[in-house]
């Protein structure tokens, strides 16, 4: 079994604001690996970025929590997996049925559209938006 942690998710266990002690005390119940996509990837780079651009963080600090985050990879504690078409499609026929309803965003879409096309047991996050969709398509949804 596997978990899928979206960008709020990770980016709290890598950078302290409001959901790290949250994100810290979910992580030791959460099954492993951690799904990784390149998407995620990218999220969590950009959103690392932005906190040094927002003066939320330093360099330093970033840096430190980007060689944290791939020690973590390197060590196994997140499977890779590509950003298949079939996620795409799966994205997509989620944006007809979650959109109209819940105002989904695309980025939101294709997170919840990777975890339910790679059959994990749970999705973490702390957006609401994403959390909805996540539970209106059935998926185990762990927010505390």
């Amino acid at each position: 079994m596997s978990t899928y942690a979206d960008t709020s998710f990770l980016v709290s266990l890598y950078v302290f604001d409001d959901n790290s002690e949250r994100a810290s005390a979910m992580l030791s119940h959460l099954s492993r690996p951690l799904i990784l996509t390149p998407l995620l990837e990218l999220e969590i780079a950009n959103a690392f970025y932005l906190r040094i651009f927002r003066k939320q963080a330093n360099e330093r600090q970033i840096r430190t929590s980007w060689g944290l985050f791939r020690e973590d990879i390197q060590a196994g504690i997140f499977k890779p997996h590509p950003l298949s078409a079939e996620i795409l499609l799966q994205a997509r026929r989620l944006a007809l049925r979650a959109t109209p309803r819940l105002g989904a965003r695309t980025l939101d879409l294709l997170h919840v559209a990777s975890a339910i096309v790679l059959k994990v047991e749970s999705f973490c996050t702390f957006d609401k938006r994403q959390a909805a969709v996540a539970i209106s398509e059935g998926l185990a949804v762990r927010t505390d």
